[in-house]
Order: structure tokens, then C-alpha cells, then sequence
């Protein structure tokens, strides 16, 4: 799926200056993440379950 095909969702604690911001996209299959600065560059997938580990591990820190 091409980037231009999801829908992106900045995390609310974004602030309004667009720095150090990250984007996701959801799908069935992956969770999409990219850099919101620089969205020509290509997006990492990780699977639901690797995602739901990697908050889980930030939401500790």
C-alpha cells in the first residue's frame, strides 16, 4: 500500500510547530509509521503485535 493511500494521524502530544512529530497509519494487516517533517520519505511497517510492544515499552519510559 502506497503512502498516498492512508490515512495519517499525528499523535494529539504533537505540537503545532511540526517538529519531531511522527505519523501513523492503520491498517488490518500493519501499523505504518513516518516522519511528519519529511513525508517523501518512505514509511517503516510494523506488524499490530510489534506495535502494540514498542507503546508498551514508551508508555514505561
Amino acid at each position: 500500500m502506497s503512502s498516498a493511500e492512508l490515512t495519517w494521524f499525528k499523535s494529539s502530544y504533537s505540537g503545532t510547530q511540526g517538529d519531531s512529530c511522527v505519523e501513523v497509519a492503520v491498517t488490518e494487516e500493519a501499523i505504518h509509521v513516518r516522519d511528519s517533517k519529511d513525508v517523501t520519505r518512505p514509511h517503516f511497517t510494523v506488524s499490530p503485535d510489534g506495535w502494540t510492544q514498542f507503546v508498551r515499552f514508551a508508555a514505561h519510559r
